[in-house]
């Protein structure tokens, strides 16, 4: 059944309405349960996905390839793309867009450099979806992330979201950002003053009416917060090893850190975490960062199914 994201590409949240993440939001959750239910989905039989992935993955390659075999279709994927394919010898990802599209239905790239995703959709008569394009975007995480806090917090509206960590470098705060702003939450921002949201980020969404306050104290801040959205330092983005070094521990979540924080506080993170959420802190009961990478599959399902035509 066609939809109203029928032959679309994903590049970034702005572009998806808010009729489309409803739509997004209820495919994944009929296709979360039509699993659990030991159901067998063969939406995409028949189909190919290409996964052109030129940065390091785990969680977005590998649930958009098992997304794909949930729904009965193929993958091809480059996993290195940087080494492995033909841009190492010039080929420009507009180039690569057209060759794709004759061989996948749907292709996901991730890409070191912002606007990568866009040229490759440039070049393709087929959906193209951005898997993160340097510092740019991750829609796709920010759909999911919507999903978990929905299931994890029952709603959305009205809900105090602290995004911590590297708020300078990580797409998936930006486009977590710019979509949670659409859904009445408040923000309160907690990160070193060289890690600081982007101002064009922080004023567009004060120009919208939205709260946001910057909290350094991470203490502070999960006391007043409902869910703590938890990001690494990026070593991949600093051009200055020893600026990394001096920044790399500036948070990091603890038992105690729990034992400040409101009642009920979801914490999440886009993984992988490195130092600073501490083993510990999984056994708390709002620890929600590997349910979260799990919603991926069925968020994924979804996109794929529904840009395809195959919903």
């Amino acid at each position: 059944m066609a939809t109203s994201l029928f032959g679309r590409d994903i590049l970034d949240v702005q572009s998806i309405s808010d009729e489309e993440v409803r739509l997004i939001m209820d495919t994944a959750a009929r296709y979360e349960r039509a699993m659990d239910n030991g159901g067998r989905l063969l939406n995409m039989s028949g189909r190919t996905l290409a996964t052109l992935f030129y940065e390091p993955s785990t969680r977005t390659r590998l649930s958009f390839e098992v997304a794909m075999l949930r729904l009965g279709g193929t993958v091809i994927s480059v996993a290195d793309g940087q080494v492995s394919s033909s841009a190492k010898k010039g080929e420009t990802l507009y180039d690569t867009g057209k060759m794709m599209e004759s061989y996948a239905d749907v292709t996901v790239i991730r890409h070191p450099v912002t606007g990568s995703a866009a040229e490759l959709a440039a070049g393709s008569s087929k959906p193209v979806i951005n898997g993160g394009d340097g510092a740019g975007q991750h829609p796709t995480q920010a759909l999911l992330d919507l999903y978990t806090i929905i299931k994890e917090q029952g709603k959305v509206e009205g809900l105090t979201i602290c995004l911590a960590g590297d708020l300078k470098n990580g797409r998936t705060v930006h486009s977590g950002a710019a979509l949670l702003a659409r859904m009445g939450v408040n923000f309160i921002f907690t990160a070193p003053d060289a890690l600081a949201m982007p101002d064009k980020i922080t004023k567009d969404l004060i120009a919208a009416g939205i709260k946001v306050d910057v909290i350094p104290d991470l203490d502070e801040a999960v006391a007043k917060s409902d869910v703590l959205y938890m990001t690494r330092i990026q070593q991949e983005r600093f051009d200055d090893p020893a600026e990394y070094e001096r920044l790399k521990t500036s948070f990091e979540v603890t038992n105690d850190t729990v034992k400040k924080a409101k009642k009920n506080m979801t914490i999440m993170h886009p993984l992988p975490r490195v130092t600073e959420i501490k083993v510990e802190v999984d056994d708390y009961k709002g620890a929600a960062y590997f349910r979260q990478a799990a919603n991926g599959v069925p968020v994924r399902m979804a996109l794929l199914s529904l840009v395809t035509g195959c919903e």
